[in-house]
């Protein structure tokens, strides 16, 4: 296949980019910057300035697939109000450019693959979520809804799209748990508040395979939840990193501290409980390499691709 990755460089992007090569697939990189020696095909954008080289692009052949990963870490600073609006609209706006751009092409690619997150159901509880559920009222859930909505000009265009809604992803690469590492392997590690709320995961192996699966399976579009099936609570994620770092977990950060720490981010991130059940993958014969929480540490933490 031939296949167009924006956010190519970052955590999933990389490992998608990796795994297709190794498959003999031709990876097209979308990027803001051209690389002092390009070595490879790119398409060159400024999502913030609504730019695409529209030419390159036409000109690069016929695209099997498109993955569009790039976005504002949401993870990445306090979310001040200048912070948030750049989370939003890296997402809704970058997004919007590209699905014009591909809905333009007189050959357009057969799917779309536009990723989105599980922040679209908000704080939930104990509620089993799947793909039908609405979304929340909060600024992700926000966010993830007008970000799946700007994809809309694609999907008019007759492309199929598809919404990978990615859990919280589990490699020593990045991500939560790269930030979690140090402090565990130190024995500072703990639950975050009363450690009841529930964190829907998925190994770093498993998010790429989803994809995949999205590009390849016909009868995959829109909402993916892509997430393991064993949502843990936030205690039993902390006792199971614990173990597996042979670590103790005996020093929790009370609610309080956490928003102290990191504000509105506390709230959405670590503090909300978003129980989620990956239906479509399941209902398509998606088959999960790494199910169980305590095997997916175990696998990425001894893993270099980890």
């Amino acid at each position: 296949m031939k296949v167009l990755i924006s956010g190519s460089t970052g955590l999933v992007g990389s490992a998608l980019v990796e795994a297709l090569r190794i498959d003999g697939d031709e990876v097209v990189r979308l990027v803001r910057r051209e690389p002092e020696q390009p070595r490879e095909a790119i398409v060159g954008w400024d999502p913030a300035a609504g730019v695409i080289d529209s030419e390159t692009l036409a000109s690069t052949g016929r695209l099997d697939a498109v993955v569009h990963l790039a976005g504002e870490s949401i993870a990445g600073g306090r979310w001040t109000a200048a912070r948030k609006a750049r989370i939003r609209d890296s997402r809704v706006d970058g997004t919007g450019l590209l699905a014009r751009s591909l809905a333009e092409l007189a050959d357009p690619p057969r799917v779309l693959i536009s990723v989105s997150a599980i922040g679209w159901y908000g704080d939930r509880g104990e509620e089993w979520l799947d793909e039908s559920q609405p979304a929340g009222s909060s600024f992700l859930c926000g966010v993830c809804r007008d970000w799946e909505t700007a994809a809309e000009p694609a999907r008019t265009a007759g492309i199929r799209v598809v919404h990978p809604r990615i859990g919280v992803v589990l490699s020593s690469r990045g991500g939560a748990l790269q930030k979690m590492l140090l402090p565990f392997k130190l024995g500072l590690g703990g639950r975050v508040g009363s450690g009841s709320q529930h964190w829907s995961w998925i190994a770093i192996d498993d998010v790429v395979a989803a994809i995949r699966h999205a590009i390849t399976s016909d009868n995959v579009e829109g909402p993916v939840n892509t997430v393991a099936p064993t949502p843990a609570t936030n205690a039993e994620f902390t006792t199971a990193l614990g173990r597996v770092l042979g670590r103790p977990t005996v020093l929790p950060m009370p609610a309080f501290a956490a928003r102290l720490l990191l504000g509105e981010m506390a709230d959405e991130l670590l503090l909300s409980s978003t129980r989620v059940r990956p239906g479509t993958l399941t209902d398509t014969g998606f088959t999960f390499a790494y199910p169980d929480l305590e095997q997916a540490l175990r696998h990425v933490l001894a893993s270099p691709a980890g």
